[in-house]
């Protein structure tokens, strides 16, 4: 199948992001209860983004539609996502969201991985001529990168999972927040704490993937130091940290999941790992220079790893409410590389 993100892949996806959005049952909340008071529907306690199945799949599924609302505006689909972000996100809905975040239990709501993707989405609606949907949803995001400047300082560790606590994913998202809005000094907190995290690893040993991961832990991390390092930096760093991958090493990088039960929530966390490493490498591929042998490795994975998932990205709920998002992530990345 095609590995191009054309007007035909961008309906595909929009129409499975928008049979979604608003559907608020079957629902994972991630919600702290201190009395019978607490105990309230998803919709009455997210305004915005009570579907999808949870908090942060409806996020990143409203930055998806945001992202090809953009850049396919003549698609069909378009007028019905228009639709959904005049009616979802008012001032009045966003600040039911704000509400949420400010309560005392919810101080590490949705850390880091939401978060992130809050921003994500921030910074895509920045990009849109229609102004109102970012500034209903800046006080949200401006919330959300006082958590960050809060917490990142307290961080000692990093989080290297390949699930949603993975500390590498969520700067690579706020990155791009910080440098859509100008914010120098936001940018130089999530620079200096990937370095802190990360400038010194080196030989990664790349014990994956286990048997949740939708994100590749050694990959992000790298994705992540590409951006906080320059160029020629980055290059040193990568060299360092993975060594011996023009010997074919380590493998699991190299072979895509298999994936035994697409009705599992858990076990399809695997197509998005596929996914999500297509968009690493192609990130990566397009730090090094053209005529360099790492490039063309990269893209080679890259391309591998997505033609292995993309046709799954609908088929059981379980997989469907998220992983267009991610082939989207690749698609985007994909088609950058690829740029004159």
């Amino acid at each position: 199948m095609s590995l191009a993100l054309d007007a035909g892949m961008a309906g595909r996806m929009a129409r499975i992001a928008l049979s979604h959005v608003t559907r608020e049952f079957p629902n994972k909340l991630d919600h702290v209860m201190t009395g019978p008071q607490d105990a309230q529907t998803p919709r009455a306690l997210h305004p915005v983004f009570f579907g999808s199945f949870d908090w942060h799949s409806c996020v990143h599924s409203y930055w998806l539609l945001a992202t090809l609302y953009r850049l396919f505006p003549d698609n069909p689909e378009s007028a019905a996502i228009r639709t959904l972000f005049d009616e979802s996100l008012t001032a009045g809905k966003a600040a039911g969201e704000y509400a949420y975040l400010a309560r005392s239990q919810s101080r590490a709501f949705e850390r880091p991985y939401g978060w992130a993707w809050l921003l994500r989405l921030q910074a895509e609606l920045l990009r849109q001529g229609e102004k109102t949907w970012s500034s209903n949803l800046r006080p949200l995001a401006d919330a959300i990168v006082e958590r960050f400047r809060e917490w990142l300082p307290r961080a000692t560790y990093p989080v290297r999972v390949g699930t949603h606590g993975n500390t590498a994913f969520a700067l690579r998202l706020a990155f791009d927040f910080a440098q859509t809005v100008r914010d120098v000094e936001f940018f130089e907190l999530l620079r200096s704490t990937a370095i802190r995290w990360y400038a010194e690893d080196k030989e990664d040993r790349c014990r994956e993937p286990s048997g949740e991961d939708f994100l590749s832990p050694a990959l992000t991390e790298a994705q992540c130091m590409a951006c906080a390092l320059p160029p020629d930096e980055f290059r040193g760093w990568f060299a360092r940290f993975l060594p011996r991958l023009a010997q074919g090493e380590p493998r699991c990088l190299f072979e895509p999941a298999q994936v035994s039960d697409r009705s599992d929530g858990r076990i399809v966390h695997l197509d998005g790992l596929n996914l999500s490493r297509a968009w690493s490498w192609f990130e990566i591929a397009a730090r090094v220079s053209a005529d360099e042998p790492l490039r063309k490795l990269a893209v080679d994975m890259a391309e591998r790893h997505l033609s292995s998932a993309l046709t799954r990205i609908s088929g059981d709920y379980m997989g469907e409410h998220w992983l267009a998002t991610y082939a989207l992530l690749a698609l985007l990345a994909g088609q950058q590389l690829n740029r004159p």
